[in-house]
């Protein structure tokens, strides 16, 4: 395989400092010269490929990520490996860091351009992803139906702006993540809270590395600490609707949300054992609410929770029967709102303060950087979607 040509960690490491040295600058002060001494916002995508541009040989082009693309995930180059390892230096470092997380808490482009249509509409089609304001909620809905709502390059973009419209529209006060109904033979006309990562579409190339970069430091993070705009940041409560499963990353989503519906038998867990990945930022969420000994059974022996059972309690609010949902989340909505949004965004972000600092959050996001890069082009990560998923025999 092509892929593990060039993957000994100490000479990819030393290939992009000898790059920065050749250039002489360090990954600090090119990240000063790219964003005006952190004056500037820019996304990690944008940053790299500005990086590439600025010091050749550091990291891949957009030219030279388009042809890997083309590549199934086993005959990759490996060239995604020194975006990880840029990123977790750049993460690492306190100031630079924060910067890079706190410029992926700022609203899209996009979202701002259709703010305005959004808001005089109440509903909003992004594609996969659709968007409606009911009463004092905003309902986020992920379709994906042939996937089972599975999250992939084709889903990502969407969903974050849909996330940063129920932040924006000041008629907003409770966002919702709700999975679409899905055509799937075993669940066809039902719906289906998310299966995670596309391994279909993963085990063919078409995710890229930084594909779970930019979710975490993206949209889930801004569930979880809200949008930063230009009067400071803005933050509103979530409620999950979970139907049928939450798997591997909508899993993860139940760790940042503020209450979670589930159907009674819903299955939650994370399947990164059998993967081979890292499952987002859970392993620095979710033993807050399993504890530290279930965290480690259900990331690294694939303990799974049903909703409904005693355990599960710790992942679920409320558990209710399907024809149920929609009453559920009207009363949480009452509920959660009643009291005015200024005393529960209060509680929240001092809830927050106390579990999650954003330097704690910066400093898993270097680490996971790096140990992702790894996890992401290891041929037995290509090994277990062969055994696991029958990736090898599934069509795109």
């Amino acid at each position: 395989m092509v892929m593990q040509a060039d993957h000994d960690r100490a000479a990819i490491a030393e290939r992009c400092q000898r790059a920065l040295a050749q250039a002489g600058t360090s990954a600090v002060e090119l990240y000063d010269q790219l964003t005006d001494a952190c004056s500037r916002p820019l996304r990690l995508d944008e940053l790299l490929f500005a990086a590439a541009e600025r010091v050749p040989g550091l990291v891949p082009t957009p030219q030279q990520m388009e042809a890997e693309r083309e590549r199934k995930l086993a005959d990759k180059q490996g060239l995604e490996l020194a975006q990880g390892l840029l990123a977790a230096e750049l993460l690492a470092d306190p100031r630079t860091g924060r910067h890079l997380v706190q410029s992926h808490l700022r609203p899209t482009g996009e979202a701002l351009a259709r703010l305005d249509q959004f808001r005089e509409r109440g509903v909003i089609e992004l594609g996969p992803v659709t968007v409606k304001r009911a009463g004092s909620a905003g309902v986020l809905e992920l379709r994906n139906p042939r996937h089972l709502n599975a999250e992939d390059c084709l889903t990502l973009p969407e969903t974050e702006w849909a996330v940063d419209l129920i932040l924006l529209d000041p008629q907003i006060e409770v966002g919702v993540f709700r999975g679409g109904v899905v055509d799937h033979p075993r669940y066809a006309g039902q719906r289906v809270f998310g299966s995670g990562i596309n391994l279909t579409h993963l085990y063919h190339g078409k995710i890229d590395f930084l594909f779970y970069l930019i979710r975490d430091l993206g949209y889930v993070n801004k569930i979880y600490r809200g949008v930063l705009g230009s009067r400071g940041p803005t933050e509103k409560l979530w409620i999950a609707a979970v139907e049928k499963f939450a798997i591997g990353g909508a899993c993860q989503l139940l760790h940042v949300v503020d209450h979670v519906i589930a159907t009674r038998g819903a299955r939650l867990y994370l399947p990164a054992r059998k993967e081979g990945i890292i499952p987002g930022a859970s392993n620095l969420r979710l033993p807050r609410f399993v504890g530290d000994r279930a965290a480690r059974q259900a990331i690294l022996s694939g303990r799974e929770w049903v909703a409904g059972e005693p355990d599960a309690a710790m992942l679920c609010d409320e558990v209710v029967a399907p024809e149920q949902v929609d009453g559920a989340l009207s009363d949480r909505i009452e509920a959660l709102t009643s009291s005015g949004l200024v005393n529960a965004a209060a509680n929240r972000s001092a809830l927050r303060v106390g579990a999650e600092p954003l330097d704690l959050f910066r400093k898993y996001m270097s680490v996971y950087a790096r140990e992702q890069a790894y996890c992401h082009l290891s041929p037995a990560l290509v090994r277990n979607l062969e055994q696991h998923w029958n990736a090898d025999r599934r069509r795109l």
